[in-house]
């Protein structure tokens, strides 16, 4: 790939908007969940599922969760996509849903 197109390339992936929300991680082996908020979704699972992997997941029960089942019995799920016209909403918004998902999943913290 020559420079110019790694260029263009990163200058896409800078300018993609981010999509906060709420996702869950579920184990399919232990019926255990962890719900947790992230300021750009799509790019959340790749980093999460690296730590995961590298076992430097700073969340204990999910980390031990995962070397016990393995990769495979993970799933990574969006529950919502959080906006507001006001940006400074943002923040507060994905900490009230953050709390209504884990509530109303009976979930973990993710960490």
């Amino acid at each position: 790939m020559d420079n110019a197109r790694k260029k263009e390339l990163s200058r896409t992936f800078k300018e993609q908007k981010a999509t906060p929300g709420i996702f869950a991680v579920r184990c399919t082996a232990s019926h255990e969940v962890w719900v947790a908020k992230a300021p750009d979704l799509p790019k959340r699972q790749p980093g999460l599922w690296f730590q995961l992997r590298q076992g430097s997941f700073p969340g204990k029960s999910l980390q031990e969760a995962w070397t016990t089942h393995g990769e495979a019995a993970f799933t990574f799920e969006t529950l919502e996509e959080v906006s507001d016209e006001n940006e400074m909403m943002i923040p507060i918004l994905l900490k009230k849903r953050e709390a209504h998902w884990r509530r109303t999943l009976h979930a973990l913290p993710l960490i």
